[in-house]
């Protein structure tokens, strides 16, 4: 009997060796990583198309034949012929709900010559690559690719399916992108969880920092001030002028700063920023959750003049950008307008919101109303469930630092998905904090990512993925 048990025993370790997978062979896989990086940072994706018909075709042509090759069942879905967006499947066994990987494979416009190399060259120099896309988006383009590649190669067993989307204009045209796969073919990446861009790990000096994990963003809209007076000519000035009148409301909402509101994401941000500060920025960032206004307003009164990233952080906040006024020189308009940005936290009632600006334009010569914008839908996500646990775990592993939830104060495609129940995490490589004052940053000039930071963070994303979907 004993002897029986001993034989069951090595055969079902020797089974279980067998189908546990090898882990990547990393040195091969970064080769791989960076040739699929370049080859996709050459296709001129830009939205909007900078040359007929352009689009995202050509990416979406090359994951589509990568992944037939590997036997990764892919669709394609296009609202518009040369804008397609690729959806992916890694079946799992159900006993969990899928993980959604997304990435945009568009990327903003270009000025050619304002690039010191070409900017669709992806060109190597001095351990960097140099292309439009390097670190918005096709870095998460080229992790999300790989890490199916991997799991797939690994033969991985899967508790959860694992879906990827390769989406289409998020930098401008959401229509061809999220919001035509959410609302027509939301079964197809329909997810528990999704993992996206909007996060990032940010180095000074060459040396980690902190890690950033988007849980929540802030939801764009747009309010127009419209003032209205009496035409005439400017050699008589007039009371009732348009301009004048625009100008004091613009300005009584330029000075006014909305009421501080921490969520749970803001709340533990600002208490973990506080543990790797000075002494005198972690007493701010304490004090700002004080429940005491006088201790928050303080702290909040310094964000606002030198730290106003993190003075929008903690509120609705309201921007005056565009002036609309006159069309000569001697001639009283009888109408002025002005454009708010304004970036809404994720639970304000709007038509509540705009009731507090009309208070305090205060003038009933000045109409105050939304104006049209391409907004996004709210929602939210929490801090305790497997994955935040994951990525901070992996985060620990890979960059040995603190996670940091963040709540963007830009936008991200992720609202739509949020909107829908899906709880969704931003991540994204590590960036060095001179990038952007030197013009290298996303969007910028000279756009580029660190060859080593890009296969670190491949590592950190299959690694997340894999603590997230491996049966248990």
């Amino acid at each position: 009997m004993r002897r029986a048990t001993l034989v069951f025993a090595l055969l079902a370790a020797t089974t279980l060796a067998g189908q546990t997978p090898q882990p990547p062979d990393w040195t091969r896989a970064e080769e791989e990583t960076l040739r699929h990086f370049q080859t996709l940072l050459r296709f001129d994706t830009s939205d909007p198309p900078s040359t007929p018909p352009g689009g995202e075709k050509p990416a979406a042509d090359y994951l589509k034949q990568i992944l037939d090759k590997e036997g990764i069942p892919a669709e394609v879905f296009a609202l518009e012929a040369n804008r397609p967006n690729v959806i992916a499947r890694l079946k799992g066994n159900g006993s969990k709900r899928p993980l959604l990987l997304m990435a945009h494979t568009d990327v903003v416009n270009v000025d050619p010559k304002k690039w010191a190399h070409p900017p669709f060259s992806a060109t190597r120099q001095e351990g960097y690559v140099y292309a439009r896309g390097t670190v918005d988006d096709k870095d998460n383009v080229a992790a999300v690719l790989m890490t199916l590649l991997m799991l797939k190669r690994q033969n991985v067993p899967l508790d959860r399916d694992v879906i990827a989307l390769f989406e289409a204009g998020e930098e401008g045209t959401t229509r061809v992108g999220i919001q035509f796969i959410v609302n027509q073919h939301f079964p197809s990446i329909d997810a528990e969880y999704c993992l996206a861009e909007g996060g990032g790990v940010t180095r000074q000096d060459g040396q980690v920092k902190y890690a950033s994990v988007q849980s929540l963003e802030k939801i764009p809209h747009a309010i127009q001030l419209t003032a209205r007076g009496v035409a005439g000519h400017g050699s008589v000035p007039l009371q009732s002028n348009s301009i004048v009148r625009l100008s004091d409301a613009v300005a009584k909402v330029g000075k006014w700063a909305p009421p501080i509101r921490p969520n749970e994401t803001t709340a533990a941000y600002f208490k973990r920023l506080a543990t790797i500060s000075s002494p005198e920025d972690a007493a701010r960032y304490r004090d700002v959750l004080s429940p005491d206004r006088k201790v928050a307003s303080a702290a909040d009164e310094y964000f606002r003049a030198n730290e106003p990233r993190h003075a929008s952080m903690l509120r609705t906040s309201v921007s005056p950008n565009i002036f609309d006024a006159g069309y000569r020189v001697n001639v009283i308009p009888s109408e002025a307008t002005a454009t708010l940005d304004v970036r809404m936290l994720p639970d304000e009632d709007p038509k509540a919101f705009l009731e507090q600006v009309k208070q305090i334009v205060n003038d009933p010569s000045v109409e105050v109303a939304f104006a049209a914008r391409d907004t996004r839908p709210g929602g939210t996500t929490r801090l305790n469930t497997e994955v935040f646990a994951a990525l901070e775990a992996n985060v620990t592993k890979h960059y040995k630092t603190i996670t940091l939830p963040t709540m963007s104060t830009g936008a991200t495609d992720m609202a739509y998905l949020r909107a829908k129940g899906i709880q969704c995490y931003g991540v994204g490589p590590a960036t060095d904090v001179e990038d952007g004052p030197k013009g290298f940053g996303a969007h910028s000039d000279q756009e580029r990512i660190l060859e080593s930071e890009l296969h670190r963070f491949v590592r950190f994303h299959y690694d997340v993925v894999a603590d997230l979907v491996r049966r248990k």
